[in-house]
């Protein structure tokens, strides 16, 4: 059965091992482009951690803010 390309369970580490079995994810390599990688990750590692989006307003807010600046460059 094939795994999920984008999920917020899975620890970082699990998502690099998946995604070299099964080919990058294309919403990770949609935000690679956006630059907002690392903000990405950090979220990601928040959610896995934590469990609860609600916890992790920091890293949600880092990661909005950055592809926020990504939009109103490209306009």
């Amino acid at each position: 059965m094939a795994k999920p390309g984008h999920a917020w369970s899975r620890p970082p580490a699990q998502q690099r091992e998946d995604e070299d079995e099964e080919g990058e994810d294309p919403v990770d390599a949609m935000i690679a482009r956006s630059g907002c990688l690392e903000q990405h990750r950090e979220l990601q590692h928040c959610m896995a951690e934590r469990q609860d989006w609600r916890h992790c307003q920091q890293q949600l807010h880092a990661f909005g803010a950055c592809m926020a600046r990504r939009q109103q460059r490209e306009h």
